[in-house]
């Protein structure tokens, strides 16, 4: 499969990268590459203006990004997921937001907000209006956003909706950035250049079009990006950025541990015993479980393009697998750390941004380790 990324694509994001976390931002020039490229746009539908890319092109795409720059693959992750939505979007609401101007799409998929129904109207009728209040957090790529996605709790005269089983109604809406709020609120000693801001909106009237429902059910686009379940997409995408920070971080680990020498002696440490076996056994391990997780990962959607629908089970395998992952990239890094000296926790060194935003992307709900 050929590459989306060019060798002087990856030039210019290494460039960078080192600025950006200083700076706790994106640099000029690494933005100006998201949208020369069009990466955000890769999963919005061609109909509105998207690029449209088969998702295993896009999943190769965001792993090689992160083994450069954990924080600019987390945004482009992220935000180009965020425009995934528009295929789920009334397509003239679609061909909106899509065909903006250096369009990104940031949000958060936590319900921290309320959506209140307008004069009483009904809630799944065309001409339906709201009233959005909240806050949400951890908005990747906040600063440079045109738009916001959000959940909202479903309310109407100051009452909870509820759907047949008891449980809040949940809605996802789209709105422009001039109606949010952002609230700078990322410190996280990793993933700095992300600006994974909070956000907050007070009483913005938001007409129900601009609300949303991510099913394959509801997707208003035709392409098999839109029928491959959205908590599979998650797994996948989220997965390989955790794979391309643990193969940068092994390959920065190699010469940090070849200018180390064993204790009390001049011999290089590599040469000590099991040292050399370690490094070796977290390169093939993660090289084995990468392979079957590409392998899970075309194979399903070559089911999805063909116009199957993934069973259960395939679903549950991609989720396992794209864990095992996580888990293999974890073992690599954790492993092999304690040997890299204490440049490894020097917060100038290449290897300790690596190493720190590596750590803060595990924290991520969906990877955490499996049972």
């Amino acid at each position: 499969m050929e590459s989306l990324l060019h060798p002087a694509d990856s030039r210019r994001i290494a460039a960078g990268a080192a600025r950006a976390d200083a700076a706790g931002w994106l640099t000029a020039r690494q933005r100006a590459l998201l949208h020369r490229r069009g990466w955000l746009r890769m999963l919005a539908p061609r109909q509105a203006g998207g690029l449209e890319f088969d998702l295993p092109a896009v999943v190769r795409l965001e792993e090689a990004v992160a083994a450069i720059d954990g924080s600019l693959a987390w945004v482009l992750t992220l935000c180009a997921g965020a425009g995934w939505f528009a295929g789920f979007m009334p397509p003239a609401v679609a061909r909106e937001i899509v065909g903006t101007r250096r369009v990104c799409v940031a949000g958060s998929g936590a319900p921290t907000g309320f959506a209140d129904v307008i004069d009483g109207g009904e809630v799944d009728a065309p001409g339906a209006r709201f009233t959005i209040s909240g806050r949400w957090d951890y908005a990747s790529g906040a600063p440079m956003a045109t738009h916001f996605t959000l959940n909202a709790v479903l309310r109407r005269d100051g009452e909870v909706l509820r759907d047949a089983a008891g449980a809040a109604r949940i809605r996802a809406f789209i709105v422009p950035a001039r109606l949010v709020t952002l609230q700078p609120s990322w410190r996280s000693i990793g993933l700095c250049a992300t600006a994974s801001h909070s956000y907050s909106i007070e009483a913005a009237a938001v007409d129900g079009g601009y609300g949303f429902t991510i099913d394959p059910a509801c997707a208003t686009a035709p392409g098999p990006l839109y029928r491959f379940p959205f908590m599979s997409l998650a797994f996948v995408t989220l997965s390989v950025n955790l794979a391309g920070m643990a193969a940068h971080f092994l390959a920065l680990a190699t010469p940090a541990i070849g200018r180390r020498r064993q204790s009390g002696s001049a011999l290089p440490l590599l040469e000590a015993p099991g040292v050399r076996e370690r490094l070796e056994t977290a390169h093939g391990t993660l090289a084995m479980i990468r392979a079957g997780f590409y392998a899970l990962l075309d194979g399903a959607w070559a089911r999805v393009a063909a116009g199957h629908a993934l069973t259960p089970a395939e679903c549950d395998g991609l989720r396992t697998q794209s864990l095992a992952l996580v888990d293999a990239a974890r073992a690599a890094v954790d492993g092999i750390y304690p040997y890299c000296g204490l440049a490894a926790a020097s917060a100038d060194s290449e290897i300790n941004r690596v190493w720190r935003d590596f750590h803060t992307a595990t924290q991520h709900t969906l990877l955490l380790p499996q049972d």
